[in-house]
């Protein structure tokens, strides 16, 4: 298994691309500590990840509060005395132009996309430098490299996500961390559910493969670089988006 004996918090992890990375690293071997504001999911979550034979914990978290995120880590290392893997995933989207944008909604989306990631950076690195080792995959976007009408704060948000990543990865390559990021392109999660078949088509429409990931195709990016196979790889921006930014 290639996370067996590894310590995994996996944020936004009770849907989409959160969920799919906590069964996979679970089935993986890994000690997955769930981390979301949906507790009820939460806990259905870590008995169904216990039910296969995996070890899981969830604690409530809202990552913009960092308080919450400190708990987050205290919580994960107090339970299983150590933290070897980071998957920053919590997200939200927005669909305002920026004359339309209110001060209030800009900084929510850079509360939880952009600070959340900071937020758990912050606290995970220094349990990692206890061991000298260890993994943070920070989730960005394919927005994170190119513009996209009518998402501002997200895409001002998952930017410098990518580059935060960057930096952050030059930082700490002599101490063991490695740090990359993970660039979804459009994906098939909960968050369509709603959406207009004509504006999935479209989306759909602009992707050279014809089709919209799916949140395993992304976890399973997220296990390679959460892994020893990419001991290598640090500072990487990996796109994940069937060509989109290749056009």
């Amino acid at each position: 298994m290639r996370l067996d004996g590894k310590v995994a918090i996996i944020t936004g992890g009770t849907f989409g691309i959160g969920e799919s990375t906590v069964r996979l690293f679970a089935k993986e071997g890994a000690k997955v500590v769930i981390a979301a504001r949906n507790a009820e999911k939460g806990i259905k979550l870590v008995e169904d990840i216990k039910a296969e034979g995996g070890e899981a914990h969830f604690v409530r978290t809202d990552v913009s509060k960092e308080e919450d995120v400190k708990n987050l880590v205290k919580e994960t290392v107090d339970t299983y005395g150590k933290l070897d893997v980071l998957f920053a995933n919590a997200g939200v989207g927005d669909m305002q132009d920026l004359d339309c944008c209110t001060l209030d909604e800009w900084n929510q989306t850079i509360s939880v996309d952009l600070t959340g990631v900071f937020l758990c950076n912050k606290y995970a690195i220094p349990e990692m430098e206890k061991t000298g080792n260890g993994s943070i995959i920070n989730c960005a976007s394919i927005l994170g490299h190119v513009g996209q009408m009518s998402v501002s704060a997200y895409a001002a948000a998952k930017g410098g996500v990518v580059n935060m990543t960057r930096a952050a990865a030059v930082t700490y390559a002599n101490r063991g961390i490695r740090i990359n990021s993970v660039c979804p392109g459009y994906v098939n999660t909960p968050i369509l559910d709603n959406t207009p078949k004509e504006i999935i088509d479209q989306l759909v429409s602009l992707v050279p493969a014809r089709r919209l990931g799916e949140p395993d195709e992304i976890a399973n990016c997220v296990l390679f670089l959460a892994s020893d196979e990419s001991s290598f790889v640090t500072g990487a921006s990996l796109l994940v988006d069937g060509g989109y930014t290749a056009q």
